[in-house]
């Protein structure tokens, strides 16, 4: 679908719809918004007085314009109180909106910018949001599906008159359509189900991304992985058929010398539990315990095609967790790359043992900052639900900063606590650590952990297990995979990029 800005009066654009839209309260429409109304004699105005349309969030009024504009239908898209909008509504609005239209079946849209008149938001930011919106509300995985009449948009154009305003339309709709591909990406790769999702396939699909821009990429196999002294993240891979993949992927944007981002993501192509086998109820959504991994290809990715100044290395331990005749069992004993020793009391518990030598790995890389990115514990989504990721880490100011760049992206995140105190949970009696701490506070002593193999590297854990998979439909999240974690990456390494360090270093 393109989708592109052209300097015109809305009230001639001839494709399919208009989509305008209405603050709450307001009972004489402005604008744009006023334009039309005029057009239609009044239609919109009646709508209001009459009750049929108040402005409320998502609110949705859907005229016929019999002729008297060049497009067959208007439609109006309540943005909510004034006071109450952002760049995320906005997002959220122009996918409700074009979501409206697909099913009302037109090819060819036209829209203004909501947010950037007297909801007072940044004229680029609020066409980047929309654009955004419109991709990322229009995703959908129909790659298994037997093709049928699919309604589909082919374009969406972004209408606006003064010609001092389109460069900086056609600069935010650039970065949010890159943005937004880009979480479409890692969508497609987490609904991919785990007999085509294998690590082999993961890794080839971040080869592809690789050559597609150039990137450093290198994709250590079973003997390197023993070589490097991955004893953690071997042991949850001895028990497939399918073999690991370490996926490493590096973006030389900065200077030398310059921050060097490490993203880290989980890829746990299918996660039964191994030995520790999970309840066969629901299973099937195992195939996802790789989100994080596939947030990390689709960051670091992004960030290349935005040409943001900074140097990123991008690592994703890539295994399935499966029970048999060769997987590792409750009460063994493997050792991380750091040489520290983990008694594994669940082999559920699995996705912290690769995350451990992965994030041995990037400190050997000389990484300023890490960021890990995992769908790790149950007790996350019991703790914060599906709406907020968990923030876990060891510099307050760098969490800071991650929380920051995901509000910006409008991925909520939420920083939980790290007490010492936790670490008596995962002491072991045989080893220098447990791979589990019990029922209470399970996904800090998870992240407490992780925290044994990033010691003094400002560290950032993002707990996606609540945040990574939608049950339903809503504004720019589809049913499925939420490619969760992409954007705030993003986000975050431009900010390096421009100097806006915080924390430690």
């Amino acid at each position: 679908m393109e989708i592109r800005v052209e300097r015109r009066d809305i009230l001639t654009y001839e494709g399919d719809a208009l989509v305008v839209n209405l603050f709450e309260g307001v009972e004489k429409p402005g604008g744009a918004t006023g334009a039309v109304d005029r057009a239609l004699d009044g239609a919109i105005q009646k709508a209001i007085a009459n009750g049929e349309l108040r402005g409320k969030l998502h609110e949705k009024l859907l005229l016929h314009t019999f002729g008297k504009l060049p497009t067959r239908l208007v439609l109006v898209i309540g943005l909510g109180k004034q006071e109450q909008f952002t760049l995320d509504r906005g997002r959220s609005v122009s996918a409700e909106a074009l979501k409206t239209l697909k099913k009302a079946g037109t090819k060819k849209v036209g829209t203004i910018v909501h947010g950037a008149g007297i909801g007072g938001l940044d004229l680029k930011r609020s066409v980047q949001a929309i654009a955004e919106g419109v991709l990322l509300g229009l995703y959908a995985f129909t790659k298994y599906k037997k093709e049928e009449n699919h309604k589909e948009i082919q374009e969406v154009v972004i209408l606006e008159r003064e010609t001092g305003r389109i460069k900086a339309l056609e600069e935010g709709v650039g970065t949010g359509r890159i943005l937004a591909q880009a979480t479409n990406l890692a969508r497609d790769l987490v609904n991919e189900p785990a007999n085509v999702m294998t690590p082999i396939v993961m890794a080839e699909r971040a080869r592809e991304v690789a050559d597609s821009l150039g990137l450093e990429c290198q994709i250590l196999g079973p003997e390197e992985i023993r070589g490097l002294g991955m004893g953690a993240f071997w042991g949850v891979a001895q028990g497939s058929q399918q073999p690991p993949r370490l996926i490493v992927l590096r973006y030389k944007g900065g200077k030398e010398d310059g921050p060097h981002l490490g993203f880290v993501g989980k890829g746990i192509t299918f996660d039964s539990g191994g030995i520790s086998i999970k309840p066969s109820e629901g299973m099937e959504a195992m195939k996802g315990d790789m989100a994080g991994g596939a947030a990390v290809i689709a960051a670091i990715k992004a960030v290349a095609e935005l040409g943001v100044p900074v140097n990123v290395t991008a690592i994703i331990p890539a295994t399935e967790n499966l029970p048999s005749g060769t997987a590792q069992r409750p009460g063994d004993v493997v050792r991380a790359m750091n040489g520290k020793t983990i008694e594994v009391i669940n082999t559920d518990a699995e996705g912290r043992l690769i995350l451990a030598d992965a994030l041995c790995y990037a400190r050997s890389l000389g990484v300023s900052r890490i960021v890990d990115v995992a769908t790790l514990t149950g007790a996350c989504v019991v703790a914060l639900g599906s709406i907020r990721t968990g923030a876990f880490g060891n510099d307050q100011g760098f969490i800071d900063q991650v929380v920051k760049a995901g509000e910006e992206a409008g991925e909520k995140i939420w920083p939980m606590p790290m007490d010492e105190e936790y670490n008596e949970q995962i002491k072991s009696d045989v080893a220098d650590l447990k791979n589990v701490g019990g029922r209470k506070g399970g996904a800090i002593t998870a992240a407490r952990f992780l925290a044994n193999f990033v010691e003094d590297t400002p560290w950032v854990h993002l707990d996606i297990a609540g945040t990574s998979m939608a049950e339903s439909d809503k504004g720019y999240t589809p049913k499925g995979a939420t490619g969760v974690g992409v954007r705030t990456l993003v986000n975050l390494a431009v900010a390096f990029a421009k100097g806006e360090w915080k924390g430690k270093g």
